[in-house]
């Protein structure tokens, strides 16, 4: 029993880190549940990354966040002028 209430403790801490979860300040239900939801396509779908390169999720986010931001420092997608 121990040994499977273990597993969800280290999901409930990758949800909410790596997907935001807890920063989400909805009042609807309706609203909520769209969110849990796509938080959950969220995790899946870095899960299912990690597995596959057999990294961490950590890794797996960190890398395209890092990845995304050299791409915008390089070449922004939105120019910023100063006046």
């Amino acid at each position: 029993m121990c040994h499977r209430r273990w597993k969800i403790e280290p999901f409930h801490r990758e949800v909410k880190q790596v997907t935001g979860l807890e920063k989400c300040q909805c009042r609807l239900a309706r609203i909520v549940r769209n969110h849990i939801g796509c938080a959950m396509f969220v995790w899946i779908r870095l899960a299912q990354v990690a597995y596959q390169t057999g990294q961490t999720i950590y890794q797996v986010k960190y890398r395209g966040l890092a990845d995304f931001l050299r791409q915008q420092l390089k070449a922004p997608h939105i120019p910023m002028e100063i006046a």
